[in-house]
């Protein structure tokens, strides 16, 4: 005959943290511990910037997490191409394909919301300024749960009209970034395998559509990086 021991089981989670603010970090994780302890026990890695978070993820001794919290915006790790949360995103898809992702970011802008869903499309992407204690554990709650969560900002502005909606391509952000370098016109086909005629065009469509049809390359990449589509 079973014997029922009283004891309660619970369902192990282990989830990472990137930030660059540690009191954001302790935020978290102090909402994170809080969520239905009868049910859940967590086990927290907490990293600081694209550096740190770089090497948990790619670290082979590194269990797959089951949940991540992103900033998007923090000191990158350039060596390795890690300029934002969003990187390493990619990186744990790559890595742990079935850890949830949640992003967080001040960015309220339309267009670079649109391209952070349309790149990485995030179990959970959260505004900063919609942060209270409340609605990150129900965004942990939506998300433990297998679905979707956006926070209110994000739902505001996907829900506004986008007529005249900015959509750009691997080739503008690779054009973009080798204008914000620097890179002279004529030498950017080196990196990218257009020719310097389509390069030229797709200069005249971003600055179109960034409405700056009279500015300057660098009036340009400023604008760019304004609208969040370059770092």
């Amino acid at each position: 005959m079973a014997i029922d021991s009283g004891e309660t089981v619970t369902t192990k989670n282990k989830i990472l943290i990137v930030d660059d603010h540690p009191f954001i970090i302790e935020g978290y994780k102090n909402a994170i511990t809080r969520y239905n302890p009868d049910q859940f026990e967590f086990f927290i890695t907490k990293a600081k910037d694209c550096e740190s978070g770089y090497h948990i993820i790619t670290n082979p001794d590194t269990e797959a997490f089951d949940i991540a919290f992103l900033d998007i915006s923090m000191p990158p790790y350039e060596e390795k191409n890690i300029y934002s949360g969003e990187d390493l995103a990619k990186l744990l898809s790559e890595y742990m394909p079935n850890c949830k992702i949640i992003l967080l970011t001040m960015y309220t802008e339309l267009l670079k919301i649109k391209t952070i869903i349309k790149t990485i499309n995030p179990n959970g992407l959260v505004i900063k300024n919609d942060l209270t204690f409340d609605e990150l554990i129900f965004a942990f709650d939506k998300v433990i749960k297998n679905e979707k969560y956006y926070s209110q900002s994000v739902l505001n502005m996907l829900n506004q009209a986008e007529e005249g909606m900015i959509e750009i391509d691997q080739f503008d952000k690779q054009i973009l970034f080798h204008l914000s370098k620097g890179t002279k016109l004529q030498d950017i086909p080196q990196y990218i395998p257009i020719s310097l005629g389509a390069i030229e065009q797709r200069k005249l469509n971003l600055k179109e559509l960034l409405k700056i049809e009279h500015g300057s390359d660098s009036d340009l990449v400023r604008e760019a990086k304004s609208k969040g589509l370059l770092f």
